[in-house]
């Protein structure tokens, strides 16, 4: 597994030179625009060939984070700072823990705003950054050239510690063998700047971390329909997204969804429950409890007892009024 000598860079995939950039300093402004956005048509494409490898991902990472583990991703430079930025998102998205999804960036957390380019060669870091993964934890290398010493000492440790492992790159097959049970190869080509990897290959890296984490947390009771149920209240955006979110999805009036949000306090998942099944927020909760937070199982299971209490001569509970 070990990452090719310096003078075979140059034969990287990410490193290579666009034949149509052999005199891009000349080109002016407009043939350069034009020039990136027919190269970042390749973008979808590569994508497009790396799904199931993505939907692989996709399952350890849901796989993982329901079981209880701490999915972890490593990068270095720009690939580093993607991975800060996936991260990142996730909790006010989908109310994830923020210790259990994290990313580690060569350099440390200054390294996310000023570049230190000389941290992605310490191999050693990146395995000692990732001895506390076991059995049950992911370990996700982000790595447009597949061969950061940094990202594969992580991946290193994180296999013979018992992790899954996935490999985001950009990279050729060829460099990616052995570094990873799951690698997510983006064929984008080089780039018009020869070796600029914030292009093509960090747009197509963004796009698949955004699919991975995005398709994993939505199928696993994340998300109600297309509604984000973890959100905050925090700003007047949120505070207004919350109460449109309560009024389509329990279909109440937005006065009534506001109402709801203020006997929930706040809380989204349990204001639509109430909507929809009546009762108060303390049985929501408890509903909710009962279902490992997914609201949608929680109102199956409401449909279940409704259905065999009706069957015994009982009562229906009453809904919110709309």
């Amino acid at each position: 597994m070990s990452a090719p000598r310096r003078r075979g860079w140059g034969r990287l995939a990410t490193e290579r030179v666009h034949p149509r950039s052999a005199h891009l300093d000349r080109l002016g402004v407009a043939a350069i625009v034009a020039l990136m956005q027919s190269e970042d048509l390749r973008i979808l494409s590569a994508l497009s060939r790396a799904r199931s490898a993505i939907v692989r991902a996709a399952e350890a990472f849901r796989e993982t984070y329901a079981g209880g583990g701490t999915c972890l991703l490593f990068g270095a430079g720009t690939s580093g700072r993607l991975a800060v930025l996936e991260a990142a998102e996730l909790p006010p998205t989908f109310g994830t823990d923020p210790r259990r999804v994290r990313a580690i960036v060569a350099g440390g957390r200054g390294a996310v705003f000023r570049a230190r380019e000389g941290a992605e060669d310490a191999e050693r870091e990146g395995a000692r950054l990732a001895r506390s993964v076991g059995a049950g934890d992911l370990v996700i290398g982000v790595s447009a050239s597949a061969v950061t010493p940094f990202v594969r000492g992580a991946l290193s440790t994180g296999r013979r510690r018992g992790a899954r492992t996935v490999l985001v790159t950009a990279a050729a097959r060829a460099d990616t063998r052995g570094v990873a049970s799951i690698v997510v190869a983006l064929a984008v080509g080089p780039e018009v700047v020869a070796g600029s990897t914030r292009l093509k290959a960090g747009t197509a890296t963004k796009l698949a971390l955004n699919q991975i984490t995005t398709s994993a947390l939505a199928s696993s009771g994340r998300v109600f329909g297309p509604w984000m149920v973890d959100l905050s209240t925090g700003s007047a955006k949120l505070t207004d997204r919350a109460i449109r979110t309560v009024s389509a999805a329990a279909g109440v009036a937005p006065a009534s969804a506001k109402r709801l949000l203020r006997h929930a306090r706040n809380d989204v998942r349990t204001a639509i429950y109430v909507g929809l099944r009546g009762g108060n927020a303390a049985e929501a909760r408890a509903a909710l409890e009962g279902s490992g937070g997914d609201l949608r199982t929680a109102l199956e299971q409401s449909d279940r007892v409704r259905k065999a209490g009706r069957a015994r001569g009982g009562r229906r509970p009453r809904r919110a009024r709309r």
